[in-house]
């Protein structure tokens, strides 16, 4: 039974490419139906060029293909080939240290794979991402709070004031002059940056205000937090 709407060809290098890193001792790639659907564009386009390229002449790049198709990403790589078959296709990069090398990335964590037969060869791309979970802005500033919260007994208050300074670039909102301030951005909220761990340890903060933002334009997702600290 085909899985979702995928081909042989498709389940068959999706669980392959799982076999190689379960051999390896990493986790399994999870299946991401966007970056499938970025994967499928540009197999069809490497079909009907009839050549093989990350990126065609008036083509996005990467990074924009995939997140165009609506992926949220922190990390994207891509492998693209032609051959006769999935079989040939799967041993083919892995027999090709970059692709090898994708395949197996411990960063990774989901992949989306298209399979298009045409001319009697089977054109294939595999879309590879580090995925980034989708939280509320009030749900980002939960996971910061707890931490400061927890490791260092700092008191939390989620405030505007603290949202509008993680939008600005320098300086901070309100009237209340915090006596530190840390902006920073990440594609993962368990742990907090080395500069601001150093600041909790000297023991002469008790409170802060924590505020998340929406990061800019960029292809790749994330989170942007600004902590502010008093005494």
């Amino acid at each position: 039974m085909l899985a979702q709407g995928r081909t042989v060809a498709e389940q068959y290098l999706f669980a392959a490419l799982n076999q190689e890193r379960a051999a390896a001792g990493l986790p399994a790639l999870a299946w991401n139906p966007q970056m499938a659907i970025a994967a499928r564009e540009h197999a069809i386009r490497m079909a009907r060029t009839g050549g093989i390229s990350h990126q065609f002449s008036g083509e996005p790049d990467l990074k924009q293909r995939t997140s165009t198709a609506g992926a949220k990403f922190s990390t994207v790589a891509e492998n693209v080939g032609v051959g006769e078959s999935s079989i040939t296709l799967h041993s083919a990069w892995m027999h090709s240290p970059g692709h090898r090398a994708n395949i197996l990335d411990p960063v990774i964590t989901s992949v989306g794979i298209s399979a298009v037969m045409s001319r009697g060869r089977l054109w294939a791309v595999q879309d590879f991402s580090r995925d980034v979970e989708a939280l509320s802005l009030a749900a980002q500033e939960a996971k910061v709070s707890a931490l400061l919260a927890q490791r260092y007994g700092i008191a939390i208050t989620p405030t505007s004031e603290a949202r509008e300074t993680c939008l600005r670039e320098k300086g901070y909102a309100g009237d209340r002059k915090p006596s530190f301030v840390m902006r920073y951005s990440g594609s993962s909220l368990t742990s907090l940056p080395e500069q601001l761990t150093a600041k909790l340890a000297s023991g002469q903060y008790t409170h802060a205000e924590v505020g998340a933002c929406t990061p800019g334009s960029s292809a790749f997702a994330g989170y942007s937090i600004a902590v502010l600290l008093y005494p």
